[in-house]
């Protein structure tokens, strides 16, 4: 198992990639499919400029484990007249990686979590470490869920889009890897039994999961991680691992938080033991760390609180980071 980083900008400086290699990063996770060179021009990455990055990552002893197709939008899950593009643009985006050699995809869907059924509050930890909170008993007006039909319906697109990019993505040798929803509120299209059915729905070999250990804890805490790592992992769909640990779950305490990786309720050694169990043998992704002090975050407004991706002396990154090494260094120990 190695140690890969998000990075959410395209542009990493020379002081980002010394840092990451000081730290023992292995890989970089792209996480912004509109951050390539070429995304806002043509619709989809320019080859040239990927390879150019390509091998600056290598000078610096890295490589580059997982990319972002550009997004598909709310437009093209509503149907909206000229959206159709957007397929043929992720079909062009995965020919690109494929140029490039690049093994891991993630396409983005518009429409895979329900917002306005939680409350988002900081959580304020260990120190007065700032952590992303999501309350369901502080929404006292919740937002609509979409119908069963709308549901089905947003299934269908979900369908036509992996329809065309898988056969490519096999032509290719690149595995197309899918995120759970987050937060996993009922019927979400990639919560636990949607996310079981992406499988079902497309058995190809080279479809599976970008699995996040939080935001799955989120849905039911260690056991059922564990669980889902044993089953995914026994038919070989784990292609990616982010690692990041909460406190509570929506089904027990009605709420979550995140965790710094030793502070939340799930034991993570028994998380990188039961991947050994199954062969695992890709990237674990520290992602979403909570905030430390002095730390220059990577925020968003769909993450309140929450530090997404790399950023030049994160110390929330270079703590997950060294936390994750130790980890292995004791599996390795700890096997004999």
């Amino acid at each position: 198992m190695k140690v890969s980083i998000t990075a959410n900008k395209f542009d990493l400086s020379d002081n980002d990639l010394k840092q990451m290699s000081q730290l023992g990063v292995d890989c970089i996770d792209f996480g912004n499919g509109a951050s390539f060179p070429g995304v806002t021009e043509q619709g989809f990455p320019d080859l040239d400029e990927l390879l150019k990055q390509k091998r600056r990552i290598r000078s610096w002893g890295m490589d580059i484990n997982r990319v972002t197709l550009p997004d598909i939008t709310d437009e093209f899950m509503k149907g909206k007249q000229g959206s159709e593009q957007q397929i043929e643009y992720s079909v062009n985006a995965v020919k690109v990686f494929g140029e490039a050699g690049i093994k891991i995809v993630r396409q983005r869907y518009a429409g895979d979590v329900f917002p306005g059924l939680t409350t988002n509050y900081q959580a304020v930890q260990r120190g007065g470490a700032i952590s992303r909170g999501e309350s369901l008993g502080f929404t006292k007006l919740k937002s609509e869920k979409p119908t069963l039909e709308e549901s089905e319906q947003w299934r269908s697109k979900f369908r036509k889009v992996y329809s065309r990019i898988v056969p490519v993505a096999e032509d290719y040798d690149i595995k197309v890897g899918m995120h759970p929803s987050d937060t996993p509120n009922h019927d979400t299209p990639f919560g636990g039994l949607g996310y079981h059915r992406i499988i079902d729905e497309f058995p190809n070999k080279n479809v599976g999961y970008i699995y996040c250990v939080g935001t799955r804890a989120e849905e039911g805490g260690s056991s059922l991680v564990l669980d889902e790592i044993n089953h995914y992992g026994r038919k070989g769909r784990l292609f990616l691992i982010h690692f990041r640990n909460v406190r509570g779950s929506l089904p027990t305490a009605g709420a979550f938080e995140e965790a710094l990786l030793d502070d939340g309720d799930m034991n993570m050694f028994k998380i990188i033991l039961e991947l050994r169990k199954i062969g695992y043998d890709g990237c674990i992704n520290p992602d979403h760390v909570p905030l430390m002090e002095g730390d220059v975050p990577d925020m968003s407004k769909s993450w309140a609180n929450s530090n997404i991706g790399w950023s030049y002396s994160s110390i929330g990154f270079a703590y997950s980071i060294g936390y994750i090494k130790a980890l292995l260094a004791a599996l390795t120990e700890f096997e004999g």
